[in-house]
């Protein structure tokens, strides 16, 4: 092992230690191990300016194939993935814009009057919502805006809220994993390896369909005794669902801009619109019509989450140039043979483990050129090991308080209203869940494509 391949690692293994401990901000720790990357690696060991250009990824942008696919196949991406960057940004305008409307808080005080306030109906209306906006909309958003209003019906119809924001985080999870807006990992490998909204929808997607059942079961069962009748507070303390709405008009054309978003989305595969050009679209959509609120929406943009990707994937791409992902492909390779059922219960199990205490970003980040090694030399369709690491990293995440970002944000919000949802309680209830979806999605890979 050179040792440009020891100080790639050690940059790596030092970025994954401060994002865990959590001490230093970790925007700043995977702009700063990129930083080191570049400069120590690449400039004085390797003293090869192509591999930084190669990693910084900046002509990309500016081809044509960025912005529009003849459908002749995506390019993976190598080095900082810019279509991931611009596209996460505009959703991130788009939320904002819908957020600043009332969307959010309309829909769950609506969701919540449809069942008459009652505690099981809103439990399990509650855990649906979750899944099936995070299938279009980041779960971090989903979660922040769902235990907002969780607390609130709380408060007024008197039942703890700590069960339905565990259930509720873990659903957002789970229905992002459907699709490949809905988590950051998918996101990642979606446009790393070319695939389309359609190609998530139709493989991890029935997935979820089978899964969500079941965890709808589980968690009615295991807080069964959390959800006993309580008496309806006074209709006039209950919130007005008009309320919410603080401008019709931006009201209507938030929802008007997401429903396009959707669409391009489904249809970018056949239209040849990337989703870069459609993170642009709804950018410059929602801020046109917020007028003199553009600025508003502009400075709640999570600056700080973009920069910390584009640290990430400068890290991974100094692992992919120096040859050190190859290295743990063929170390995979060797520890399965030639048994790919045991291939496919190492990606998605050791994905699922890892990413239970690391953030699952940077993991999936790391294991996508890994699976591309594997696809080549285990003969195993790409597109397979890609929906195994999905699930993996997707739903691993789902195990701990600190396995995903929407479940930090869900527990901080919980925590402000003085609802403790510490790792022994988070851990009892999520932990089988995981379980019991990681298995049906290792069954699943196996029935449908091995």
């Amino acid at each position: 092992m050179g040792i440009e391949q020891i100080l790639a690692i050690s940059i790596f293994v030092l970025m994954f230690f401060l994002i865990v401990t959590d001490k230093i901000e970790r925007h700043i720790v995977t702009l700063t191990c990129g930083g080191l990357m570049l400069v120590v690696v690449f400039g004085f060991c390797m003293k090869s300016f192509p591999a930084i250009w190669k990693t910084l990824s900046l002509s990309s942008i500016v081809s044509s194939h960025f912005w529009y696919s003849s459908g002749e196949g995506a390019s993976v991406s190598t080095g900082i993935n810019w279509e991931t960057i611009i596209f996460i940004a505009g959703m991130m305008v788009m939320v904002e814009g819908m957020g600043e409307s009332g969307f959010f808080r309309w829909l769950c005080l609506g969701l919540a009057k449809l069942v008459k306030y009652k505690i099981k109906p809103l439990f399990i209306a509650f855990m649906l919502m979750s899944a099936g906006l995070a299938m279009f909309i980041d779960s971090i958003t989903v979660i922040l805006f769902l235990a907002s209003a969780t607390l609130e019906l709380a408060r007024l119809l008197k039942f703890k809220p700590a069960p339905l924001i565990i259930a509720e985080i873990f659903c957002a999870n789970l229905g992002g994993s459907a699709t490949m807006c809905g988590d950051p990992p998918n996101i990642i490998i979606g446009t790393s390896l070319g695939y389309s909204f359609f190609d998530f929808i139709s493989n991890t997607g029935l997935i979820v369909l089978i899964t969500t059942p079941l965890i709808l079961l589980y968690f009615y069962f295991v807080f069964r005794k959390d959800l006993k009748k309580t008496p309806v507070t006074d209709a006039s303390q209950l919130p007005d669902i008009k309320s919410a709405i603080k401008n019709k008009k931006d009201f209507i054309v938030s929802v008007v801009i997401f429903l396009i978003a959707v669409v391009m989305l489904v249809t970018h595969s056949m239209t040849g619109l990337t989703v870069s050009t459609i993170g642009v679209f709804v950018t410059v959509a929602t801020l046109i019509f917020a007028g003199k609120k553009a600025p508003v929406i502009l400075k709640k943009v999570d600056v700080k989450t973009l920069v910390f990707f584009i640290g990430l994937f400068i890290v991974v791409g100094g692992l992919e140039q120096t040859h050190v992902l190859e290295l743990i492909a063929d170390y995979i390779a060797i520890l399965s043979g030639d048994n790919m059922y045991l291939l496919v219960v190492i990606i998605i199990w050791i994905s699922g483990l890892a990413s239970a205490f690391v953030d699952n970003i940077p993991f999936a980040a790391t294991m996508i050129p890994v699976i591309k090694t594997l696809s080549v030399t285990s003969g195993l369709p790409l597109e397979t090991l890609a929906w195994s690491l999905s699930m993996g990293t997707d739903i691993g995440g789902c195990a701990t308080p600190i396995g995903a970002s929407a479940n930090v944000v869900g527990i901080s919000a919980a925590a402000q209203e003085g609802h403790l949802i510490g790792w022994g309680k988070f851990c009892k209830y999520s932990i089988p869940a995981t379980v019991i979806v990681l298995t049906v999605s290792t069954l699943f890979i196996f029935v449908r494509y091995i």
